[in-house]
């Protein structure tokens, strides 16, 4: 693909002249072309590439010395694959029937990449949390990746058929029923949607809603100073991140010869150009203490990742920032949308597209060396669900908010009333991207045992250790 000049333009609808109900008129009309049972297919192509395959072209742009973590975290199970492998999945998908509507995609769309943040107000809400691929694509990829993993994580905590199904339709069903609500809002009205505390906790049901509490009384802890006390000590009067090698290690020395502090000025010089004026001023009270490298993720192990720990208003006044180097998406091969000139502006701009309430210090650059980076906060009241097969009967339940926050990052980026108009009333599409979710499933075990065994005939080098 080629660079263009309009390449920084999302691939977002122009607003539609015509009603609603025009709209879901239009969006109904495409089931004569992709009827709904389409979207239950998924037959593996005779030519279907070699997942190990495509894992090691990956694995050419990462550091070669962190390559076999990832192979290590993604062999913990079927599901760890899943979420390491959105580039084999997103060749899978781009083979399955689409309606040719487009939203702002995630691109890497599991259960495992919802959580409640904090947004600018201070508020917790809940949404995606993870965008490195994200790029304009179909909305039923995400839909149907999401569905999958529901599957995937459903069978391996031990769930029986009838629990990974409706694990799979609770959150295709919550996706439609709640676009049909997003398509009938005023523009500015579905902007400032939030999945709040409040909306969360009415979502479920009381054992669930404990569970929520506890998730939600947890990330309120985990703030600049909780990361403080966990990740740096006193060294000399100073704090210090705390090495925990091979996942955190403190270098002096960047890949060109540089300094890490020299390297990490310029680096801040560059990203502060992407931030707004206000946001600008603010960062300019806080100083460079300390920083290191940090492996982060499951996918994202390899790529270039640093953390920054800086001090304001004394000792107590910590921010701490996570550098992120940003590749190519791995729906781009997939996706007429031209290259961006900048990776780390694409995922930050997706992510304020579709997340709503994003990271006040949400920014991105280009390396002289040409490598792309987005910065953000490393922690700002983040929390997440630790799946636990004592309460795998509970996972439904979490897969419907995970279907609703799915439909208003479409809805915000794509035209709700058209997919809402497709998707429709009844339960077609729920059963027919669960048959889907349950094919691919078992499609993810067959790539995972792959993994396997190219591990134990020494094709791929794992470490010893994943943590």
């Amino acid at each position: 693909m080629l660079i263009s000049p309009d390449a920084e333009k999302l691939a977002r609808p122009t607003a539609p002249m015509a009603s609603v109900e025009e709209r879901k008129v239009r969006g109904k009309a495409l089931r004569e072309k992709v009827p709904h049972e389409r979207h239950a297919e998924y037959p593996p192509s005779s030519n279907r590439a070699d997942p190990v395959a495509i894992l090691e072209e990956q694995a050419k742009t990462r550091l070669p010395f962190l390559v076999p973590i990832r192979y290590a975290r993604m062999l913990a199970s079927p599901f760890a694959f899943l979420r390491g492998s959105a580039a084999v999945m997103a060749a899978d998908l781009a083979r399955t029937s689409v309606t040719g509507l487009t939203v702002q995609a995630c691109g890497d769309m599991h259960v495992a990449n919802f959580g409640v943040y904090a947004s600018a107000e201070r508020n917790l809400v809940f949404g995606i949390n993870d965008f490195d691929e994200t790029l304009p694509g179909a909305w039923e990829w995400d839909l149907k990746r999401l569905a999958a993993s529901a599957v995937v994580v459903a069978r391996f905590h031990g769930a029986d058929k009838v629990l990974c199904e409706e694990a799979a339709r609770a959150t295709v069903r919550s996706y439609r029923k709640n676009m049909r609500k997003y398509a009938k809002m005023r523009n500015l009205d579905l902007w400032y949607s939030r999945i709040d505390e409040q909306g969360i906790l009415a979502a479920l049901s009381p054992e669930v809603r404990e569970v929520a509490e506890r998730v939600m009384a947890k990330a309120r802890k985990r703030g600049h100073m909780q990361v403080l006390e966990k990740m740096a000590a006193l060294v000399d009067s100073k704090h210090r991140i705390v090495e925990v090698a091979p996942l955190i290690v403190r270098e002096t020395r960047t890949q060109d010869g540089r300094s890490v502090a020299e390297a990490l000025a310029h680096t801040l010089d560059i990203y502060i150009n992407s931030l707004p004026d206000e946001r600008r001023t603010l960062l300019a009270r806080y100083r460079i203490v300390d920083v290191a490298r940090k492996v982060v993720g499951v996918g994202s192990v390899g790529t270039r990742c640093w953390v920054a720990l800086m001090s304001g208003n004394g000792p107590d006044d910590p921010l701490f920032l996570q550098y992120k180097e940003a590749q190519p998406s791995v729906l781009a091969p997939y996706s007429e949308t031209p290259r961006w000139e900048c990776e780390g502006k694409r995922v930050v701009v997706g992510q304020r597209l579709i997340q709503g309430s994003p990271d006040i210090f949400l920014g991105w650059g280009t390396q002289p060396n040409g490598g792309h980076f987005y910065i953000r906060q490393l922690r700002d009241m983040k929390g997440g669900v630790e799946f636990d097969p004592k309460r795998v009967n509970q996972l439904p339940e979490y897969c419907k908010l995970c279907g609703w926050a799915l439909a208003l990052a479409h809805a915000k980026s794509g035209d709700p009333a058209a997919i809402a108009g497709y998707l429709g009333k009844s339960d077609g599409m729920d059963e027919a991207v669960a048959r889907f979710a349950a094919a691919y499933a078992e499609q993810t075990d067959r790539d995972y045992d792959a993994l396997v065994k190219a591990a134990k005939e020494k094709r791929i080098r794992v470490a010893k250790t994943a943590n």
